[in-house]
């Protein structure tokens, strides 16, 4: 009933792109919660070790976990029916590669590195001390703004109206 070109092309929350290309040492993500008792979760960084038609050997990057592989399985995805007004499942690795990351899916990391795109204010009050927070050094730090906003001040965003007496 759709082309296959226009199924492909469905980017709903929740379903990896439709094709997804890696290679060994390729560092992703893991986009659902697989085995949590063995920290395999949303949002787990991994390097990719080992790829099959079936089956994906990651390495994770956690601090805790650094160095353990775990293999992640094709599985069935279905978006949200409130998204696309068909029934639609893909059998899918839950993977997306992760040369990036956003401030909130750095919580809980820690990192070697971090660079931050200051260009534009930091959405949410914390969110800056989140992001510099997950680097071991200060010198690991690299920030770019706008150099016409001034010697790379923020504004710090706070709502009265939430604080208490």
């Amino acid at each position: 009933m759709y082309p296959a070109e226009y199924l492909n092309s469905i980017n709903c929350s929740g379903l990896p792109l439709a094709k997804l290309k890696l290679k060994i040492g390729c560092p992703v993500m893991v986009l659902r919660n697989l085995f949590p008792a063995e920290g395999v979760c949303n949002g787990t960084r991994g390097i990719v070790s080992k790829m099959s038609t079936r089956v994906i050997e990651i390495e994770l990057m956690s601090e805790e976990l650094r160095g353990k592989k775990v293999f992640i399985p094709r599985i069935t995805l279905t978006p949200s029916p409130s998204q696309i007004p068909f029934n639609l499942e893909r059998k899918q690795f839950p993977l997306k590669i992760c040369f990036a990351m956003t401030i909130n899916k750095s919580q809980g990391q820690s990192v070697k590195y971090v660079g931050l795109d200051m260009k534009s204010s930091v959405f949410t009050h914390g969110q800056f001390y989140v992001a510099v927070s997950r680097v071991k050094s200060v010198n690991n730090i690299k920030v770019i703004w706008d150099e016409n906003l001034g010697d790379g001040v923020t504004k710090n965003v706070v709502y009265p109206e939430i604080l208490l007496d």
